[in-house]
């Protein structure tokens, strides 16, 4: 009777492939973690040796300036103004998103357009912002457009006697009462308006009737906005000049103004590109399928191209969406007083510079990671399901 053949004998531990590789990974974290631990010992000495404190205790020391627009007075606490200032990089960031994925889409199908000078319009623009320097884009927007170009407060451009637009800033139409009450009205609104476009979305796929979507929510959300407004009360207050300042309304401030449409045009120039290119990875033959269902330009390019674009689009969108967040604190550069505005005024005044802009950055991280999770469900929501 033959014996089994016995298996091969094992290599020592230092010809194992396996073992190798494990101690390779241990060797270089344990490099990355004495470097570390080297630049932290050294961080601590020097720290030690000049006594520099590292806590939060600044936070509570007076602030000692200003912020204009804003009823922050000196004598209030560092921590107010810090809070004001992540305010300011949300108000920018979430109006800045918005607008520039709007932008962003209408630029994008206007680089395929059969028309050829809207086709060039767009190509140019494009082509003509992606290669500025933002900070230099921003700095023209602020000195020559915002403080040359827009008239004095005595002269100031009254368009149909709704806004007023100076170099001092651009005041519009503001609501009178709760600002917290609105928001519900519109959190209300939107989760009435969606329910009614799902109802229709199923009565389309029981009948195969259309579902007019947008026939039957736009007009929802409308009367739900225009009733609530009526019965809590609510009222414009129209900006008006007052002697060399504005009142009623709500003011923007120049720097603002030149931040939010600085970062709303660069970065709509590279949605543009994203939109197009998906637009176009779209298969061929969803485009021609429409046309097989006599759907005109606009209903092919609404209904079924675009909502497959988007799931290609997505992920290179969410990287835009952090790159105008973290754009954001150039602001700084023209007197906006976000979080970076507010740290170097606070490290000018005094404050530690180490945690102040340690707390700085640790808030653009968490709005970064925020943004990222909303981004990545949305992604999920719109990926293809494969079976």
């Amino acid at each position: 009777m033959s014996s089994l053949p016995s298996a091969p004998p094992k290599p020592p531990l230092w010809r194992d492939i396996r073992v190798l590789r494990w101690a390779f990974q241990i060797l270089v974290l344990a490099i990355v973690v004495g470097i570390i631990y080297w630049l932290y010992s050294n961080y601590q000495t020097n720290i030690a040796k000049s006594s520099i404190p590292t806590d939060l205790r600044f936070l509570d020391n007076p602030t000692s300036f200003t912020i204009p627009g804003n009823d922050l007075n000196q004598s209030q606490p560092v921590r107010d103004a810090f809070v004001q200032g992540f305010y300011n990089t949300l108000r920018v960031a979430i109006v800045g998103i918005l607008l520039t994925t709007v932008l962003g889409t209408l630029v994008g199908i206007a680089r395929l357009s059969k028309n050829f000078m809207v086709r060039l319009v767009a190509t140019s623009y494009v082509e003509l912002i992606r290669n500025i320097p933002l900070l230099l884009l921003l700095t023209f927007m602020n000195l020559a457009v915002v403080l040359q170009t827009f008239p004095r407060i005595e002269d100031a451009w009254l368009p149909l006697d709704l806004f007023v637009i100076s170099n001092r800033g651009i005041a519009i139409p503001w609501f009178e009462g709760s600002g917290a009450i609105i928001l519900s009205l519109l959190a209300t609104a939107l989760v009435v308006t969606w329910l009614v476009v799902k109802i229709r979305g199923r009565v389309s796929d029981s009948t195969g009737k259309p579902a007019r979507s947008l026939v039957w929510g736009g007009p929802t959300f409308v009367v739900l906005m225009i009733g609530g407004w009526v019965i809590l009360g609510y009222d414009w207050v129209l900006p008006f000049v007052d002697d060399r300042a504005t009142s009623g309304g709500l003011r923007l401030d120049p720097s603002f103004f030149a931040l939010l449409v600085t970062l709303v045009v660069y970065t709509s120039a590279h949605v543009a590109e994203i939109v197009r290119g998906s637009i176009q990875a779209v298969a061929k033959g969803q485009g021609e399928a429409a046309d097989a269902l006599a759907l005109s330009g606009g209903q092919k390019m609404r209904l079924v191209v675009l909502p497959q674009a988007f799931r290609i689009a997505m992920p290179a969108l969410g990287n835009q969406y952090l790159n105008l967040i973290k754009n954001s604190s150039l602001g700084a550069t023209i007197s906006y007083f976000e979080l970076t505005q507010i740290a170097q005024i606070t490290v000018g005044n005094g404050s530690p510079a180490v945690p102040a802009f340690t707390l700085t950055l640790l808030v653009y991280l968490m709005i970064s990671l925020i943004t990222s999770v909303i981004v990545n469900i949305v992604n999920r929501r719109l990926a293809l399901v494969e079976r």
